[in-house]
């Protein structure tokens, strides 16, 4: 406990050098700013952004800044408010939904945003270059299930930890979530939990990954009401033992658009009968359907929900996330299908392990 507790010291302390190094006052001078400039170079992510003397953002510099700026006659011990973008681009903390705003910053190259407190200091710098979004949701993570249909494999490790090349097949998908700017995250364990509590004992790319104890075995979604904490109106639920590459930010963005209040991933699945089938009235028949296609989506088990539907999931009670589904339509709510049209295996028997293992290498 006592390595968790450094870790988080430490990332936080990380964080705050983040802060201080992508930071200039204004009164420094250009030259200051070249060295600070010099020694973010090695991320290729050129930006200083300027504050006044109570640490507000005033404006933002780059290199092309500066070069500009003494192309025009300035020195190199003037004022770095002086060459400063004074108009440049922010997110305030305040905004309920900056995720389409992002997407739009980063597909006109923007590298890094600044997001403001209601005071104008910065609270966080966002990457847009090494992070695929930045989601205002919470995770969960189902990992409590026993994995029968691997044994033996699964005998002496949960199916959540059994290797997909050199990763665990669930870490794929925490990394995955953290890509897209996901902070809170949440497994949910059971079976064998000892060993999914001390893989997520430390941090993972910087996250706290929670683990949260089912005290029985209590379906694919009754064990959410254990977690202590959401700190966001939507909630992403996925089985840990998926591989795939969905795009979770237009998983989300899909989401918000129709107002629903829970979307499912859906992956399409095709039909295809080699005979012609009869077209029967009883003994008659009506006609004939040559080698007919049929198309329909299946459930991929990757849901996203409003915090309000975990009112209708039973206390201390076995209940699946397709309960949910059918008490939510039930009752009049909307409850939406995004058609997932990439990687999706359900990693659930030795075929599946040994596909995606082979995808895995064909990956890299």
């Amino acid at each position: 406990m006592k390595l968790v507790y450094l870790l988080a010291d430490t990332l936080f302390f990380l964080i705050i050098k983040f802060m201080m190094v992508n930071t200039i006052k204004q009164e420094k001078t250009i030259l200051e700013a070249l060295s600070l400039l010099d020694k973010l170079s090695t991320d290729n992510m050129l930006t200083l952004f300027v504050v006044d003397q109570d640490a507000r953002l005033i404006g933002s510099l780059t290199d092309g800044d500066i070069r500009r700026y003494l192309v025009k006659g300035g020195n190199l011990y003037d004022k770095v408010i002086e060459a400063a973008h004074k108009n440049c681009t922010y997110i305030e903390s305040e905004w309920i939904d900056n995720v389409r705003f992002l997407r739009s910053l980063r597909d006109k190259g923007l590298r890094r945003v600044p997001v403001l407190d209601k005071d104008h200091h910065i609270r966080e710098i966002y990457d847009l270059v090494n992070f695929k979004s930045h989601l205002p949701i919470d995770a969960v993570l189902m990992a409590g299930g026993k994995g029968e249909r691997l044994r033996p494999l699964t005998e002496k490790i949960p199916k959540p930890l059994v290797k997909v090349g050199d990763k665990c097949i669930i870490d794929y998908n925490i990394d995955r979530l953290i890509e897209f700017g996901v902070k809170h995250i949440n497994v949910t364990v059971n079976y064998l939990k000892e060993q999914l509590q001390e893989h997520f004992a430390i941090l993972r790319n910087g996250i706290k990954v929670e683990t949260v104890e089912e005290p029985k075995f209590l379906g694919t979604i009754g064990s959410i009401l254990f977690v202590k904490e959401f700190y966001n109106d939507t909630i992403l639920l996925m089985n840990s033992d998926l591989f795939t590459n969905i795009d979770f930010e237009d998983f989300y963005l899909h989401f918000k658009e129709h107002d629903a209040m829970m979307s499912v991933a859906a992956i399409p699945y095709n039909v295809s009968i080699p005979f012609g089938i009869l077209d029967l009235d009883g003994r008659n028949i009506k006609g004939l359907l040559e080698k007919p296609k049929y198309n329909y989506y299946a459930n991929g088990g990757i849901y996203l929900i409003k915090c309000d539907a975990l009112d209708l999931i039973p206390k201390d009670e076995v209940f699946n996330a397709t309960d949910l589904i059918e008490k939510l339509i039930a009752q009049g709510e909307r409850v939406i299908r995004y058609p997932l049209n990439g990687t999706w295996i359900d990693i659930g028997q030795y075929a599946d392990l040994e596909k995606a293992r082979i995808l895995v290498k064909h990956l890299k």
